[in-house]
């Protein structure tokens, strides 16, 4: 019963921590470019220069955290429900 309750105790505890994270900062860095905004490659002699803009971002850098949109897709469905 107590490893029932501690289970839950911590997975209330990183659930809000999660949502705290989204509602402080609801963008976090690219995970494909790096936060860059476009992808590296070298030239010939070896030395790194711009490649093309990253598809995933845009070229911004930043992405939408999970939890940041999953309530954004609330609230905008709570608030067309209720006009």
């Amino acid at each position: 019963m107590t490893l029932i309750l501690l289970a839950i105790a911590c997975l209330l505890v990183v659930t809000l921590g999660y949502a705290s994270v989204c509602a402080a900062s609801p963008f976090g860095t690219c995970r494909r470019c790096n936060g860059f905004g476009f992808a590296t490659t070298t030239d010939r002699k070896g030395r790194p220069k711009r490649g093309k803009d990253c598809r995933r971002c845009k070229g911004h850098g930043k992405r939408i955290r999970a939890g940041r949109w999953f309530y954004n897709r609330a609230a905008r469905i709570h608030r067309d429900g209720t006009r």
